[in-house]
């Protein structure tokens, strides 16, 4: 499998706390990661430095086999890195089209008469389309889940990073965005998916990973990574004899 992205010792830290600890990990070309850990292990901490909302204090992001860890989040952006966001922040005055029109002019760096079309696909394709002149304030909470993702494809990313979507959600909801971000997989995107929900994504990740402390404590099949001794200790908290 091609190597899509690839982080390289990447530390962050805020004063005395270091929040991301030489976390190292690669994503190959059309793979589903998921990413487990504690509250407070660095998970979204990582996600702010592969964006670009951050600036890391070492360590290297590569990209399709560029050193992208000077460029602007803008540019990140521009050249494919697409996220949504744990708590979903819409522009509330606005429709959901409207929105989805956003990502694709300001993430994509579009115009409008170009998007359109691509926009209301991608509306389709997230189950919003009969929502689409809706303000996006009004929408309940799996449909402002949605509009995170639909946002974020606006944006033609090739890796696409998931923080917490299926936070919050009932379960019928959760089965019913686990669709949606299968068929975004299928189109070709490369995901990492950060979740709490751990049975979502199992359904979905070829791989997990595990951080705890900001390290990268361990990475393998979703079966064997939580049948693990260590795994189950730090991030459950089941004592292991």
């Amino acid at each position: 499998m091609a190597e899509r992205l690839r982080l390289e010792g990447l530390t962050k830290s805020f004063g005395a706390l270091t929040a991301v600890d030489g976390f190292s990990l690669s994503l190959g070309d059309g793979e589903a990661l998921g990413v487990i850990g504690p509250n407070g292990a660095g998970k979204t901490t990582m996600f702010n430095l592969v964006t670009g909302d951050i600036k890391a204090d070492a360590g290297r992001i590569i990209f399709e086999d560029h050193d992208i860890s000077t460029l602007s989040a803008d540019r990140r952006c521009h050249a494919g890195i697409g996220r949504s966001y744990q708590i979903p922040h819409p522009f509330g005055g606005m429709t959901v089209f409207e929105n989805v029109l956003v990502g694709a002019t300001y993430g994509a760096g579009r115009s409008e008469r170009d998007a359109v079309g691509d926009c209301l696909e991608i509306l389709e394709r997230t189950e919003l389309i009969d929502l689409a002149n809706r303000l996006a304030g009004t929408l309940p909470l799996l449909d402002r889940k949605r509009l995170e993702l639909a946002r974020a494809m606006a944006t033609q990313p090739k890796v696409l990073l998931l923080d917490e979507i299926a936070g919050g959600l009932t379960e019928h909801e959760v089965q019913r965005l686990l669709v949606t971000i299968r068929g975004i997989r299928a189109g070709g995107v490369s995901i990492i998916w950060i979740e709490h929900v751990v049975h979502a994504l199992t359904a979905v990740v070829d791989r997990l990973a595990v951080m705890a402390f900001g390290k990268l404590l361990m990475e393998g099949k979703p079966s064997e990574v939580m049948a693990s001794a260590a795994v189950r200790e730090t991030y459950m908290g089941i004592a292991v004899e």
